[in-house]
């Protein structure tokens, strides 16, 4: 058994794991995201409810948001500010007195539905995460690929967005969480696509209001999800003709409108040099438990 957790900055998903990727005695609890102490409690009080169906040596293994590198699992995490810049494996470790493995959540994400998801048989997998913000991992021959910092698939930060010297106002250019300006995640998000239909338009409408929208033939949310739907569209496809991935994974909140994901996709495949025949974007079959799972993995 293992103690897998996926961590997000409202909740902590925690729960057994056991040989067979089968998940026990799920628990949800609020982060703490700013208390280091509280954070060790969280995993100390389950894995003292759950010790009698655990060895001495059996890992926990968890899934976070931000970068992980490689020696000692080092954090660079916004969400969970008490993580950030810890060598988490080895703090929790120290604390809780088991192996402590630690992997980025969108690689946790995307290992998950390789092994077991909508991903399984392929090679090169590219996940994508269309949530909160915009996140990817990268899978090669079964295993997360990354830099020695921690860094691979987060293609939602770097500056695309450039305002024109003489027009500043005609590109939706935002400032990002990660203190940067123009970075996609801004507008390829849940969050970006609510900004940027309120630039367009000047209608504030939820994520879903705007999907639902598109979907129901609405010209404001047309327009909106058009734009939204190119952006994500060309960085995508420059990804994919640069790293041959057979198969792209989506998750997060965006992946709910089935939709919206086919249209990404058509236009997509539409701008690869070499388009697959059939749609190469492909929504998560394993949904919330695909971070856990991730996770489990990641300890191998």
């Amino acid at each position: 058994m293992r103690i897998c957790a996926d961590v997000g900055g409202s909740f902590v998903d925690m729960a057994l794991v056991d040989e067979n990727a089968s998940i026990h005695h799920r628990a949800k609890f609020p982060t703490p995201v700013d208390d280091w102490d509280a954070f060790v409690d969280i995993f100390r009080q389950f894995q003292a409810a759950h010790a009698g169906s655990m060895a001495p040596d059996d890992a926990i293994s968890i899934a976070i948001a931000g970068l992980v590198a490689r020696d000692g699992g080092r954090i660079i995490s916004a969400n969970v500010s008490c993580t950030h810049g810890r060598p988490l494996a080895h703090d929790l470790a120290s604390a809780l007195g088991r192996p402590v493995f630690v992997i980025n959540d969108a690689d946790a994400f995307v290992l998950g539905e390789a092994r077991l998801g909508v991903a399984v048989g392929h090679d090169r997998v590219f996940g994508l995460i269309l949530g909160t913000g915009v996140g990817g991992g990268i899978i090669e021959n079964g295993r997360v690929v990354t830099s020695a910092l921690g860094v691979g698939g987060e293609w939602g930060h770097g500056q695309m967005m450039i305002p024109a010297p003489n027009m500043p106002g005609a590109i939706p250019v935002f400032k990002c969480g990660c203190g940067r300006t123009g970075c996609l995640d801004t507008l390829g998000s849940a969050r970006g696509i609510e900004r940027l239909h309120l630039f367009l338009s000047g209608e504030t409408l939820t994520s879903k209001e705007i999907t639902h929208g598109f979907s129901a033939g609405d010209p404001k949310t047309i327009t909106t999800v058009e734009y939204f739907t190119d952006l994500l569209a060309g960085a995508l496809s420059a990804i994919l003709n640069t790293f041959p991935a057979s198969i792209v994974p989506v998750g997060g909140g965006l992946s709910n409108s089935g939709e919206l994901i086919a249209h990404i996709d058509r236009k997509v495949r539409a701008n690869m040099l070499s388009a697959p025949a059939q749609p190469i974007l492909a929504t998560t079959i394993l949904g919330g438990n695909a971070g856990l799972l991730g996770a489990y993995f990641a300890a191998e």
